[in-house]
């Protein structure tokens, strides 16, 4: 799932009791049936050095300008299946543990996505750690997967020209012409894919191979066993390494987490559940200020904002970026991603009541931090990775009927995203896709797994409560519920009991005695 980092001053509220988790013992040297063709990639020394080629904007030269910051290309093989043909290299960029001689090991952290560059986001979360405990420990280790950021092949299917054609692009009409067009433009991006990026990459990109480099990874680094922070998708990376390497595990926290035992139909409504539970709140905090232009009927919202975005199809608006307009798309883009954490309701508020004055700025901003375009115009490729390894992690939609239906399902669980149009029987972008996909949905089977820590927000709109809760049940993990907005929160300064909860877990191996939940912290005086 698409993830967002949130930032907030920590208030501090008591810890429950903790009760320590016994470690497993060290993992045995890994055995393989390839192992021969492995060893090379286990046996390799990693060359650390600066950061600052590896920065794509310049915010990232600046924050790897800090010599607190070191980095890395880890070599790992393109397709497990023939290790001896041609290399990947993982991107990875490293703080070191600020105290050594209490050094535990290394922390891997993904920030979700598909497609979230770890590399980009560790500097932000070492900034959110500062010198606390979890930083005094362990190394940290933000890394770009396969396919991702700067790491090598990298999934890039679109110039920046096509990036900005397909934003203005609506898709709207559900008419069995505008199905064949939108079906049309699905066909073209994967074959452009398969002919840029090339169909060795794509087969070789899914969640699957992930795990496998972080065996690698872990090993190279000197940790016997793997110690990981994932947000949103990045729960898919760790609860992946957790079934297939479940003894090498040291300590897992998987913090928004994305549910792999859904039924087809459920996989695809889940976040429209939380989304729209996300926009009634803000739809509550707007109706309480002044200007709201959602009305002061926080039940009538849903449609209100629609009335208010729905011009934009065929008349957008000017912005203070010169040339550019607000149309439609960005809009709902921009309002969808202010809705990911509550600390964006201001400007989505003062964005809204822009579009009602005819500007679009602000939510056109918005709509440029989801599609990670920096300012020069460019773009990372959050955006084409996300489809792509997507498409190679679950099913393939294939009966219009079920298409319907997911639509249907959608339309009347988040009526805020409802522009009129009617539901729609058209297929997914991964029902065209060139290559078979490498996962298979499914409960997680991780036996001999030990104790692992799963938080889930309760309001949390990309990867809803329930899903955390499903995902703590199959990995019979600790679960960690957490009055909260946002998605995701651990280790980001929002809640002090989430945080020293997780902070003893990755530290002393300690999990609460039971399923425990953080209260919200009281609001800021005035």
């Amino acid at each position: 799932m698409r993830s967002s980092r949130r930032v907030a001053s920590a208030v501090v509220l008591a810890a429950a009791l903790l009760l320590p988790v016994a470690g497993p013992a060290a993992a045995d040297p890994v055995v393989s049936p390839l192992a021969p063709a492995l060893n090379p990639y286990f046996a390799q020394e990693l060359t650390w050095g600066a950061c600052t080629d590896l920065a794509r904007t310049a915010a990232d030269r600046e924050a790897y300008a800090n010599p607190q910051y070191d980095c890395a290309f880890l070599e790992v093989p393109l397709d497990y299946g023939d290790p001896a043909a041609s290399t990947a290299r993982i991107a990875m960029l490293r703080q070191r543990a600020l105290d050594p001689a209490a050094r535990i090991g290394s922390l891997f952290v993904d920030p979700g996505g598909p497609g979230g560059s770890g590399v980009s986001f560790l500097p932000a979360l070492a900034g959110l750690l500062g010198d606390g405990e979890v930083a005094r420990r362990f190394d940290l280790i933000g890394f770009d997967p396969r396919g991702v950021g700067v790491s090598e092949p990298s999934i890039d299917c679109s110039t920046t020209e096509e990036v900005d054609a397909e934003r203005a692009d609506l898709d709207l009409d559900t008419s069995p012409e505008g199905v064949a067009q939108t079906e049309a433009e699905f066909r073209e991006f994967a074959d452009r894919c398969a002919e840029r990026v090339g169909l060795d990459v794509l087969e070789n990109v899914g969640t699957r191979d992930v795990a496998r480099d972080l065996q690698i990874a872990h090993e190279v680094v000197g940790d016997p066993q793997l110690t990981y922070l994932g947000y949103s998708y990045g729960t898919s990376i760790g609860t992946e390494f957790a079934e297939q390497f479940p003894t090498e595990v040291r300590a897992l926290v998987l913090d928004g987490a994305v549910d792999p035992s859904l039924d087809p139909v459920a996989s695809r409504t889940t976040q429209a559940r939380g989304f729209q539970r996300a926009f009634d709140g803000f739809a509550a905090y707007c109706a309480a200020q002044p200007e709201c232009p959602l009305g002061t009927d926080a039940a009538g919202a849903s449609a209100r904002v629609q009335e208010l975005l729905t011009p934009l199809v065929d008349a957008p608006v000017p912005t203070s970026d010169a040339g550019r307009e607000l149309g439609y798309a960005d809009a709902v883009t921009g309002m969808v991603q202010a809705l990911y954490a509550d600390s964006l309701w201001p400007p989505l508020l003062d964005g809204l009541r822009q579009v009602a004055r005819g500007d679009g700025t602000n939510l056109l901003i918005l709509s440029d931090i989801y599609y990670d375009r920096a300012p020069d115009g460019s773009y990372g490729n959050l955006l084409e990775a996300f489809p792509v390894i997507s498409c190679m992690d679950g099913d393939r939609l294939t009966d219009r009927a079920v298409a319907r239906e997911v639509n249907e399902a959608n339309l009347a669980l988040a009526p805020f995203l409802d522009a009129g149009y009617g539901a729609s029987d058209v297929l997914e972008l991964c029902s065209f896709w060139p290559v078979p996909p490498t996962s298979d949905p499914g409960p997680v089977d991780a036996p001999g797994l030990p104790p692992v820590l799963v938080a889930s927000s309760t309001g949390d709109p990309a990867t809803p409560y329930e899903d955390g809760v499903s995902l703590a049940r199959q990995l019979s993990a600790r679960l960690l519920s957490v009055d909260n907005d946002g998605h995701t929160v651990v280790l980001q300064g929002v809640n002090a009991c989430a945080d020293e909860v997780t902070t003893r877990y990755l530290v002393d191996l300690v999990l609460p005695p039971a399923d425990m939940t953080c209260a919200r912290p009281p609001a800021p005086a005035s």
